[in-house]
């Protein structure tokens, strides 16, 4: 399964991305070779590429992006034994240190050594990640795909693992009515993950009418589309007239309004889980928030859900196939990045095939 070269697609700098051969990663200890082959397109490598940060992760060298991935396994290094050459597998991207108290309590999400693929953390470690070739990862929480998982769904696994975390955080079961703002690739998730959760009824809004459409196909209650000439309080009433109030919330959008939206039309004692990342600072109603005793969380990634995530596509509970809109080979990555930013074509999931001989 060797290869000839390691063909990858490197971003320089804000609006420099390029293709270049670069060194073919060997396993160390511990880690596997990895030949790469599904990679999605996630909002944060568009935010990497046109605007060189996304939050507190700041482009300061050239970088391979992507994190949304699945391979094979092509060479492993010393002490491996739980994979092999030849096996499929779904990439976690990340790598805690697994000795802080944060990963002995099972969050290693907010380990501070954490290195993420992709990410300002990971350069120190390796700056080939995953719109590559071959890359090389820790061997740790890397699933085998079960063989009618395709590898495009174990690229999936990754948003949908936030997802996982979202509605863990927010407490979705049995029952729940749920809103979802923002109908982008993870408030679709996020609506697939709080079905199966077993809310019994979900709404969710977008400024976009044919997102919304898309959820509605998805298994969406309601959809409501965003009059952005009306203020939050006309938001929150449409979504109440609908669903009433909510019991979780989750906000995936990162836009101010939808914040205020969703703190009003969440129920008392309810939750609200905010996903979506916008600006750094924000003002927002917090007296309402605090009188009805509304609780706020945030997320981080997700931890240890993984393993749920791949149960959830493998037993057919969240189908993520409808989601997946455009497919590109990896000599085709700006068209690829250009496709996932303007949303062309209706695209919610483009996907990069880094494997050669893919035929579209």
């Amino acid at each position: 399964m060797a290869a000839k070269g390691n063909l990858s697609a490197v971003l320089r700098k804000v609006d420099d991305l390029c293709l270049e051969e670069r060194p073919i990663p060997q396993p160390g200890k511990g880690e596997v070779q990895i030949s790469m082959h599904a990679v999605g397109i996630c909002g944060s490598d568009v935010h990497y590429w046109k605007r060189g940060r996304i939050g507190d992760f700041i482009l300061t060298a050239p970088m391979v992006l992507g994190h949304e991935s699945s391979g094979v396994v092509s060479a492993v290094g010393e002490g491996v034994t739980h994979l092999k050459v030849g096996d499929r597998v779904a990439i976690e991207p990340g790598a805690s240190c697994r000795y802080c108290s944060f990963c002995k309590e099972g969050r290693y999400n907010l380990c501070p050594d954490m290195k993420f693929a992709a990410t300002l953390q990971l350069m120190a470690h390796c700056a080939d990640t995953m719109f590559t070739l071959l890359t090389f990862v820790s061997s740790k929480s890397r699933p085998s795909l079960p063989d009618h998982v395709s590898f495009e769904e174990g690229a999936l696994l990754e948003p949908l693992s936030v997802a996982v975390h979202a509605c863990r955080r927010a407490g979705i079961s049995i029952g729940s009515n749920v809103l979802v703002c923002g109908a982008g690739p993870i408030g679709l998730v996020n609506l697939m993950t709080a079905k199966a959760c077993g809310a019994s009824k979900v709404a969710i809004t977008d400024i976009d009418e044919g997102r919304l459409n898309k959820a509605k196909e998805l298994g969406a209650d309601y959809i409501i589309k965003v009059d952005t000439t009306k203020d939050s309080r006309d938001l929150a009433k449409k979504v109440v007239d609908s669903l009433g109030l909510a019991d979780q919330t989750i906000e995936c959008s990162g836009a101010e309004s939808s914040f205020h939206a969703a703190i009003h039309a969440t129920k008392s004692g309810g939750t609200l889980v905010v996903v979506g990342l916008g600006k750094a600072e924000v003002q927002f109603p917090i007296v309402d928030a605090l009188v009805r005793e509304v609780d706020i969380r945030g997320i981080f990634r997700y931890a240890n859900c993984y393993p749920t995530a791949l149960a959830l596509v493998a037993s057919g509970a969240v189908n993520v196939k409808p989601l997946i809109t455009h497919h590109f080979k990896l000599e085709q990555s700006l068209d690829a990045f250009e496709t996932s930013r303007t949303g062309a074509g209706g695209a919610i999931k483009v996907v990069i095939h880094c494997n050669e001989g893919y035929q579209i």
